[in-house]
């Protein structure tokens, strides 16, 4: 028992650092003259959004531009800039659904690709930790248990939304099966009933030819 109760706290542990890992991270987005490059991230409401975007100019003495735009679900304009080397966003997202941003070079020489270095935060991640640290007095270790409780607090919170998202899936196929149970019951007692009418007049027409 006490071997599968330190499995379960390893297994949590994991599954916390994993969604950590997956809330924050940089990524890199090559663009070209005409392209335009998005990233799309399904968010609940009421989550703390950050993003910090830069051009590398290893390969680019001339300074390239990028312009950007993030939109809601709704298509609500969060943030739009033109024509900058750099940038960054952060609001708290009013609903829930897919929020997107693109980010697209312009007056660019012809095969010409820059690269854009996007730092994305979400969540727990977003926040700013190392100014927690030093309020609450925390040291490293705690501060790290302190990313495992408020990691372990968000995941329990979307575990309970899936199961309810769950609930609401499985209630809508079983209307959807009693609507589609129904309708076989009535498209049998229509054929059915054609059938016993088609019967009748048939027999009534023998009848009438004296056939029977």
């Amino acid at each position: 028992m006490g071997q599968w109760q330190q499995w379960r706290a390893g297994a949590v542990a994991a599954v916390t650092l994993w969604w950590l890992s997956g809330c924050a991270g940089a990524v890199w987005l090559e663009l070209a003259t005409t392209a335009t490059k998005c990233l799309s991230e399904e968010i609940q409401s009421n989550v703390v959004v950050m993003a910090d975007y830069s051009i590398l100019y290893e390969e680019h003495p001339l300074r390239p531009q990028v312009s950007a735009k993030v939109t809601s679900p709704y298509g609500d304009i969060l943030h739009r800039s033109d024509k900058v080397s750099h940038g960054q966003f952060a609001f708290t997202t009013a609903e829930s659904g897919v929020y997107l941003a693109c980010f697209w070079a312009e007056s660019l020489e012809q095969g010409m690709v820059i690269n854009l270095n996007l730092d994305w935060r979400i969540g727990i991640a977003a926040k700013d930790w190392d100014s927690i640290a030093k309020k609450e007095k925390l040291d490293g270790v705690l501060l790290e248990l302190v990313k495992l409780k408020e990691g372990a607090g968000a995941i329990h919170e979307n575990l309970l939304r899936l199961i309810l998202k769950e609930a609401g899936m499985r209630d809508d196929s079983e209307r959807t099966q009693v609507k589609i149970t129904w309708l076989s019951l009535m498209s049998l007692a229509v054929c059915i009933t054609v059938s016993v009418l088609q019967l009748w007049h048939l027999k009534k027409f023998f009848r009438k030819k004296k056939l029977i």
